[in-house]
């Protein structure tokens, strides 16, 4: 073995020592659709004082921390996102309307004289407020003498005979609560006026009246004092725990609310789980019976693959998420693909060049396969980058997955599989028998195309026209029926609901309506689940409908998914889907533009709308919703149509070099003809992990991977017959120079035989 090949061969080693290092050393972070919970995202309001800026942000989500930790919840997280945005994962919560509520309150706390008690019509003077206390009897409150902001602490405490109070500590020393204390003690026991009214968000939670012992004009000292009134244990901690939460600086809108049973994210991780294995084996299996030997050393480098992507995503500290899981099985596809153009390259290069070697002809594979591997996987990586940015809640963990994957596939194909590849053919037994790799023959599929040579794009015309009518006849559904917008997009509630045993789904669309949604819609999901899409309903009504699908005598009634989505988020979501639409489509057009050129780029750039418009428009005839999942599965078709397209225009550019004197139509051609069985055989793998998450991986990624079969197979076709005829028709139109090399060729044989028909090893002399 070369140098070179012995530290490619101790690189895949350590690779793969680190990433078992890992995954034995480490845990994942399980989002909370996968490990079940309750995820809330609020969003701050500005106010006429104060703007919603991302440091009064922070300070409403260390109010909002104070909370929820008050609320008993182990493990809950709360993290910022953008500048307005507070995300709050709340793990093992199912029924969130307590939190929400707490969450939700703008919560205003301050601290009052009270006045007098109101008589009925009365009427508060300028910087007065009239309030009912605790009880219900109005009174009349004074300006505000202290805010939440300077309570430092606040909670429920029993003494030794059981009796439950509330211990509140104040910043500062506790001045002001001295000050409004020792003024309220001025007046005798039972006057109202000796009382202090705590307001939470203009309702008074509680007017405690000072205790006798406390001085005119001297207050509570120490900066400490507790409240009593017979409380119950649950009163005495929601009351410190309202207390503590202070005032939020800004007022805050639940904009959207995600809950997950934690039985479906099980389902979800054994489902991806079983997909990703038979995925790895059938595509592995289809890989050994083209490639042979080769192939079996590119099936273990794929298995390296998880383990990689799985150790990067712990090493990152990544939430995995159930979109995510799909990202990672996607990216197989990615793997096989690199493989597949080395091999075929290598097939090439030892029909040209057999006494070269076997090993000779891998390293030109890897070396000449280069440059479109790089490509395709920089493209994808456009895609999921855009994912990541513009996309929100757990699509953005197929965004992450993704771009892992992509990373961890082009080290599994170009160095673990290039170390194992470059090692076995170095060996005299395999060297010896080179039918054994399956790189020693072109195949039986590109030996047919180069005897029959059959003219693939020779009307370009025709099939720009045949593209033309595949993209008006799925625009037409997006008319006819129209496009099914998920709550994402629309704004609302899903919820999805199980059962003992199986429910009637018309009858469960008459309990609906009977509870007071009639027009929601109700459907049958995953075969036996219930589905239901409001519009936006409370945590209270949504119980409601749980209550009421109960009363059909299917068993308990479990919720096993439930998605809030609020009108302003919606509005968002859609304009930053198309957004992403868009710059993902530009982005690939500037970067096909700066490694190819114009034509090539504007071609790739309208055989991908073709692609997207055609997956569109079937979702429509088909009646799919159209959803945040369905988004990552439009982003990912980009990126796997742009794979194809490059691949082909790479081989293009390269016959183009070639001094030969074609026209550019036989160039393109003789390229799509040579990159037919890549195409294929990657189609293929990829078509088997699809297969296998489409069958076992549920109802949202059952739509995912209808979404990128159906733009696999729109892709493969497109990137032969739209994007190659329409590069054929626009270098037509343009009067770009031929390659380089092309050229420099023209040029020479012209100066052997002006008149075109010498040799190029001739005098040149002519009479």
């Amino acid at each position: 073995m070369s140098p070179a090949a012995v530290v490619r061969l101790l690189i895949a080693v350590a690779i793969i020592g680190v990433s078992t290092f890992l995954v034995v050393t480490k845990d994942p972070r399980l989002g909370l659709d996968l490990s079940g919970g309750t995820q809330i995202v609020v969003e701050t309001q500005s106010t006429e004082r104060t703007e919603a800026t991302s440091a009064a942000t922070d300070r409403v989500r260390d109010v909002l921390d104070r909370r929820v930790n008050a609320l008993g919840i182990a493990e809950s997280s709360l993290s910022r996102s953008g500048e307005r945005r507070i995300i709050v994962e709340l793990p093992g919560v199912q029924d969130p309307r307590e939190a929400a509520e707490t969450l939700g309150r703008t919560a205003q706390l301050t601290f009052h004289p009270v006045l007098a008690v109101a008589t009925e019509g009365q009427q508060p003077k300028e910087n007065e407020k009239v309030l009912p206390d605790e009880d219900g009897s109005p009174i009349v409150i004074g300006t505000e003498a202290l805010a939440g902001e300077d309570v430092s602490k606040a909670r429920g405490v029993s003494d030794e005979t059981g009796n439950w109070t509330v211990d509140v500590s104040f910043r500062g020393g506790g001045d002001k609560w001295q000050r409004l204390t020792g003024e309220a003690a001025c007046n005798p026991p039972g006057d109202p006026k000796r009382r202090v009214a705590i307001v939470l968000d203009d309702e008074v939670i509680s007017s405690p009246q000072v205790n006798e012992g406390v001085g005119c004009n001297v207050g509570i000292a120490g900066g400490k004092t507790s409240i009593t009134g017979g409380f119950t244990a649950k009163s005495a901690k929601d009351l410190g725990a309202l207390i503590e939460g202070g005032s939020l600086p800004l007022p805050v809108e639940i904009i959207e609310q995600r809950t997950v049973g934690a039985t479906l994210g099980d389902e979800a991780i054994d489902a991806s789980f079983k997909a990703g294995i038979i995925g790895i084996a059938l595509t592995g299996l289809f890989i050994v019976f083209v490639y042979r030997l080769m192939g079996l050393l590119a099936t273990i480098a794929l298995a390296s693959y998880a383990l990689i992507s799985y150790a990067a995503l712990l090493g990152l500290g990544a939430t995995l998420t159930l979109p995510g899981l799909a990202g990672f099985v996607l990216a197989i596809g990615m793997a096989i693909d690199a493989n597949v153009l080395v091999f075929e390259r290598a097939r090439e290069e030892y029909a040209e060049r057999k006494s070269s070697g076997l090993r000779t002809a891998l390293q030109i594979g890897f070396n000449k396969a280069w440059s479109a591997i790089i490509d395709s996987n920089v493209t994808t990586l456009l895609a999921a980058g855009l994912l990541f940015f513009l996309a929100s809640g757990p699509v953005r963990g197929f965004g992450v997955t993704l771009s892992l994957g992509v990373l961890a596939s082009m080290i599994s194909a170009l160095i673990i599989a290039r170390a194992l590849t470059e090692w076995m053919a170095s060996t005299s037994f395999v060297s010896e028998r080179p039918r054994i790799t399956g790189i020693s023959d072109i195949g039986r599929v590109r030996k047919w195309l180069e005897d029959r040579a059959p003219r693939l794009v020779q009307r370009a015309t025709l099939w720009v026209g045949v593209s033309v009518a595949v993209v008006l006849v799925a625009v037409a559904g997006m008319f006819v029926r129209g496009l099914d917008l998920g709550v994402e997009f629309t704004g609302g509630r899903v919820v999805e609901y199980s059962s003992a045993t199986q429910m009637n789904v018309d009858e469960a669309r008459q309990a609906v309506a009977d509870a007071g949604h009639p027009r929601a819609i109700v459907q049958e999901s995953d075969g036996e689940d219930i589905t239901v899409r409001t519009g936006k309903i409370s945590n209270d009504e949504q119980v409601e409908i749980q209550e009421a699908l109960g009363g059909l005598g299917a068993g308990e009634i479990t919720k096993e998914r439930d998605e809030l989505i609020g009108p302003s988020l919606g509005s968002e979501l859609k304009r930053n889907a198309l957004i992403a639409l868009g710059v993902a489509l530009l982005a690939q057009m500037l970067y096909l533009a700066v490694r190819f050129r114009w034509t090539f780029s504007v071609a790739a750039v309208l055989a991908m709308v073709h692609d997207v418009a055609l997956v569109v428009g079937v979702f429509a005839w088909l009646n799919k919703p159209i959803d945040g999942v369905f988004l990552a599965a439009a982003l990912s078709i980009i990126g796997l149509s742009v794979n194809d397209t490059v691949v082909v225009f790479d081989r293009i550019r390269e016959v183009w070099r070639e001094p030969k004197g074609r026209s550019f139509a036989d160039v393109s051609n003789l390229a799509c003809l040579q990159t037919i069985p890549r195409t294929v055989n990657t189609g293929l793998g990829s078509m088997f992990i699809l297969a296998a998450l489409m069958i076992l991986g549920g109802d949202s990624l059952k739509d995912f991977a209808i979404a990128l079969l159906i733009g696999l197979v729109a892709g493969t076709y497109s990137s032969v017959f739209t994007a190659t005829p329409l590069a054929i028709m626009m270098h037509t139109w343009s009067k770009e120079a031929t390659p380089s090399g092309q050229a420099k060729a023209e040029q020479r044989r012209k100066k052997v035989d002006p008149y075109g028909g010498g040799q190029k090893d001739d005098s040149g002399a002519v009479i």
